[in-house]
């Protein structure tokens, strides 16, 4: 699975370093990381949302308060 949070501008005033970091966390955490690629991206076109975030291109909105709930539903179910 790949997954992509946006590091432009927009989506690092809303928080996208934190998502980031904690998506970093959550996925060695559950000893993922041969599964999942996470990566950077610019400007998904999207700046009036929250952090913008893939999941093998689907798209989701992402706050720091909601990495987890997000890793949970859209990440981990899914690789598991």
């Amino acid at each position: 699975m790949k997954v992509t949070v946006c590091i432009g501008s927009s989506c690092h005033i809303k928080g996208s370093r934190p998502v980031v970091e904690q998506l970093q966390d959550l996925i060695r955490e559950a000893g993922i990381g041969d599964r999942v690629e996470l990566s950077g991206t610019f400007c998904m076109g999207k700046c009036q949302q929250g952090v913008c975030v893939t999941a093998d291109d689907v798209f989701y909105s992402v706050s720091p308060d909601t990495v987890k709930e997000f890793f949970e539903e859209h990440v981990l179910k899914k690789v598991k």
